[in-house]
């Protein structure tokens, strides 16, 4: 399995996945504004709700299923 995705889907890639969304939704409403800030924001939407919700969006990149809870099984 690739490392990047075993990391993303254990706790502590979920928690990176959470702050790192909420810092560029936060930076892309607060900091920036306009019409950029909001495109920030919404990619910015996509890491949160992974971490929050257990899916990695890489993983079938890499040939894994995109829910945390079936990589983590095949480990």
């Amino acid at each position: 399995m690739n490392p990047f995705v075993k990391f993303m889907v254990t706790g502590t890639g979920r928690i990176v996945r959470v702050i790192a969304g909420a810092a560029l939704i936060t930076w892309g409403l607060l900091g920036l504004g306009g019409t950029l800030g909001i495109v920030i924001a919404v990619v910015g939407a996509v890491p949160l709700l992974a971490g929050l919700f257990d899916f990695c969006v890489f993983a079938p990149l890499f040939g894994q299923p995109m829910s945390g809870t079936r990589i983590r099984a095949k480990e």
